[in-house]
Order: structure tokens, then C-alpha cells, then sequence
């Protein structure tokens, strides 16, 4: 990150920046008025020359560097912003006026603006990171624009986070599904994730990888390549654009990677991305947002940074309370419950492990079942598991302070099928061949015998 570089019209609207607060990585510096005192406002320097380029290229002017323009003269902003752009054509610059509207601005593509009076020192800081933010959205559209197609690839079977910022690029973007549909190497399953696209008309198309071809861009939201296997598709391993919350991983190549490991939700930094843009967010685009950032982070419960707090009260005010009633209640199946009812009538809470096993069910039951099992009176883990198929597959959920569940998941399937998640649900399958290599049978007493052990195990490892 370069420096602030700070240019006041003026010595009142400097000595105005000064009681702010100047913060330590601003460069601060003034124009004089041809009325006023040249006596130097605390802590800035002229900036000699007045409004120049050779006045600005004094100040050893940096690619990464952000500009802050305060005043509420049209003909000095638009003077300041054409010098600036002679030194740096994509610089981020930030305009702070109470009086001067969007019209009396110059045209460039990363210009914000805000106002200066009614602002402290917080909202200063809120706005710089309103114009990193639009900085992104115009690399991303300057490398999208010319493409005739972008592809924008989610998880398979995906989540509401990753459906809603599919939608919410697409805004970003000016496109519509035939430009940049979304697109998935597994079909949406689960009730609440297909009710979040039913409801708002989202269709997420499912291809195989040969079929990424049809596309001449690719952009990877809420995911990164090593979610499709140690030897992902060679298209996958070199994207446009990689715009992620989960931990970052390494053995791809993205023009543009926005990964923030300390967001709860990829939908918060997209709620970021349109904010700055100043796009409309309507009832539709809203609920996506909001749901998505719920779910990930479960109604802000875990893993929650101040920025999913902020996006999630932003968007509050723009979704539509029917279209999230609609989503949050999918119906479970008539013999999803029945299996539930039978998984119920033999379970126990041992250890702080609640594992229930269903039999033969859809898969889309298992995850349900595993948020309800975690209410269970004295329940740490809630574990489900069914079987799929060949396999059986599970859904673990944790109250959310102990272990990482993506990483026990990870230990109990080691050498017997794949496994991984967040740190408070993830999602394991084991073959039920190597299960019963390695375990001898899988009726359900061996089944939630085998687990109760090996998340015991991987529980105490993780501790350890």
C-alpha cells in the first residue's frame, strides 16, 4: 500500500483536515490562496508550484500511491484531477466537497466523492477504503470489458454466498446470464441454496470442464482451483480473477486475486465492490447479499469481521423480507424426515459428539440434519451421515470456539476418501469400499462406532 497524499484548497480547509486527524501514512500538503496568510497549517507543506504536474512529481509520486482533494471549487477539483492523471491515468483519487455535485466533476474512472465537513477521522479511513475498493471494480472491468463471454465459475453443488456473488459480479460487470452466466461442475443440491436461486431467478449452469472453452474469460468467486482436486482442469489453473474468503492456496495463476481470509463472507467483499461503484443494490441483488453473508457465517455468529457487520447492516435496508422467508425455509422431504426420526430414536450426545447416521438418503438431507443436530443439549460437534450412492457422505457442524472442523474432517478421511470445510462445518466422503476395508462392515452401529472414534481421535491431535 502506497502513501495518502493529501492536497488541501487552501489554509481553512487544512487546518479542517488537521482536527480530523491526520493519519500517519497521509502526506499532507496545501495550496495558498492568493488572499490569504502563506502561514503554514500544522503539519503540511506547501505543495510548490501550486497545481502542476511539476509540482506534484515533487513529492516522488508512486504507482500505489491514493489522492485526497478537498475543496469545493469546480475549477481547482478538475485542475488537480488532470495533473494528477498526467503523472498516473489509473490513479485512485478521492474528492471530499460539500457542495460540488457528480456533474461538476472531471470524467475518470476511479474518482470517488464525499463530503468533508460532517466527516471525522473514521469516515475518512471508510472512505480511502471505498476507493481501494473502486480501484479493484476498475481493474476488473478493464481486463472483463473486450471479452465476449466470462465465465464465472462457483463451487460445485454451491452455497448462497458463492450463488449471490456470481449475481452480484454479473451487476458489477453490466452483463446478463448470456455474457456471464454461472457456471458449476456440480448442480446446486441443497434445499436452501436451490431456493435462493429459484427465488430470485438465478440459473447456475452445469458444465464439464471441456466445456470452459465456450468461454473467453474466467473469473473463480468464492472458491479457488484446489476445490477441483489435486490436478485441477488446465483452464482452471490460469484465470482472469480470483475473488475468495477461504485461506489462500498457491499453485494457480490469476491476473487479479482479491483473497480476505478475514472476511466471513466473499459476499461481504462484493457488497465493498458495489458500494464503492455506487451501484444500485435492489430487493433481489439485497437478499442474495444478505443471505449469503448470513449462512457463511452463520447470522453473524462465527468467524465475523467488522466489514460483514458493516455489509450485512448496509444491505438490511435494501433486501426483501418475503424473498428471504422464501429461501431460509426449504422443505425437507417426507422421507428425509422419516430417516431423521429413525437416526433420532438411537442417539446420545457422548463426549460432546452428536452423530447421527440417516441410511440412504439424498444428500442434500445430510447438512439439514447436521444444523439440527448441533442444538442437542451438551453437543460441541454435530455430525450426520448418510449414504450416497457409493459413498458415505457427512456434514460436521461445531459450536464454533473449538477445533477448526475443516481440518478434523481432513484427519478422519486421511487415506480413505477427501474432506474439508470452514472452521465451523465442513463436509467428508468416504467410499463405502475403503470403509469397509478399513472397518470390516457398515451397518450403522459399525458406522457411528468407526466415526465417534476418529473425530474423537482427530479432536484430541488438532488439540494437541
Amino acid at each position: 500500500m502506497g502513501r495518502r497524499i493529501i492536497v488541501c484548497d487552501g489554509a481553512e480547509t487544512a487546518r479542517l483536515w488537521s482536527r480530523i486527524g491526520a493519519g500517519v501514512d497521509e502526506e499532507l500538503t496545501w495550496v495558498p490562496r492568493e488572499e490569504e496568510s502563506r502561514a503554514r497549517p500544522s503539519g503540511f507543506r506547501s505543495l510548490q508550484g501550486g497545481l502542476s504536474e511539476e509540482a506534484f512529481q515533487k513529492l516522488n509520486p508512486k504507482t500505489n500511491d491514493e489522492y485526497a482533494l478537498a475543496s469545493d471549487d469546480g475549477p481547482w477539483i478538475r485542475s488537480a484531477v488532470r495533473e494528477i492523471i498526467k503523472i498516473n491515468a489509473a490513479a485512485p483519487i478521492l474528492v471530499l466537497t460539500d457542495v460540488l455535485s457528480a456533474d461538476d466533476l472531471p470524467d475518470h474512472t476511479c474518482l470517488r466523492r464525499t463530503g468533508l465537513k460532517t466527516l471525522i477521522r473514521d469516515d475518512i479511513d471508510d472512505e480511502f477504503g471505498h476507493l481501494a475498493n473502486l480501484q479493484r471494480v476498475v481493474k476488473l472491468r478493464a481486463l472483463l470489458d473486450s471479452r465476449e463471454k466470462v465465465g464465472i465459475l462457483l463451487q460445485p453443488d454451491p452455497d448462497p454466498d458463492g450463488i449471490a456473488c456470481g449475481y452480484a459480479l454479473r451487476a458489477l460487470l453490466g452483463r446478463k446470464r448470456t455474457t456471464a452466466p454461472l457456471i458449476s461442475f456440480g448442480e446446486v443440491q441443497r434445499p436452501e441454496n436451490r431456493a435462493l436461486a429459484d427465488a430470485l431467478g438465478i440459473e447456475v449452469r452445469v458444465i464439464t470442464p471441456d466445456e470452459l472453452d465456450e468461454v473467453d474469460g474466467l473469473v473463480l468467486v468464492d472458491v479457488q482451483p484446489n476445490v477441483f482436486g489435486e490436478d485441477p482442469p488446465a483452464r482452471v489453473r490460469s484465470v482472469d480473477a480470483v475473488i475468495d474468503h477461504h485461506p489462500e492456496r498457491t499453485g494457480y495463476d490469476a491476473v487479479i486475486r482479491d483473497i480476505r481470509p478475514n472476511y466471513g463472507a466473499t459476499a461481504t467483499i462484493f457488497t465493498e465492490y458495489l458500494r464503492a461503484a455506487n451501484i444500485e443494490i435492489g430487493p433481489r441483488l439485497g437478499s442474495a447479499l444478505l443471505y449469503g453473508i448470513k449462512s457463511d457465517t452463520q447470522y453473524l455468529g462465527r468467524e465475523t469481521s467488522k466489514q460483514d457487520m458493516v455489509a450485512f447492516a448496509y444491505l438490511h435496508t435494501s433486501h426483501s423480507a418475503a424473498l428471504l422467508r422464501r429461501i431460509e425455509r426449504p422443505a425437507l422431504p417426507i422421507d428425509g424426515l422419516r430417516a431423521l426420526g429413525r437416526a433420532l430414536s438411537k442417539t446420545d450426545v457422548r463426549d460432546g459428539l452428536h452423530i447421527l447416521v440417516l441410511g440412504r438418503v439424498r444428500e442434500d438431507v445430510i447438512p439439514q440434519v447436521a444444523d439440527m443436530a448441533l442444538q442437542a443439549d451438551g453437543a460441541e460437534w454435530a455430525i450426520a451421515v448418510g449414504l450416497v450412492g457409493t459413498d458415505l457422505v457427512f456434514s460436521v457442524r461445531n459450536v464454533g470456539y473449538v477445533r477448526a472442523a475443516g481440518d478434523v474432517v481432513r484427519a478422519v478421511v486421511e487415506g480413505l476418501g477427501v474432506g474439508g470445510g470452514h472452521r465451523s462445518m465442513a463436509k467428508g466422503i468416504i467410499p463405502l469400499k475403503a470403509f469397509r476395508k478399513v472397518y470390516g462392515k457398515a451397518d450403522r452401529a459399525q458406522i457411528r462406532s468407526a466415526l465417534f472414534d476418529a473425530f474423537t481421535r482427530a479432536i484430541r491431535r488438532e488439540e494437541d
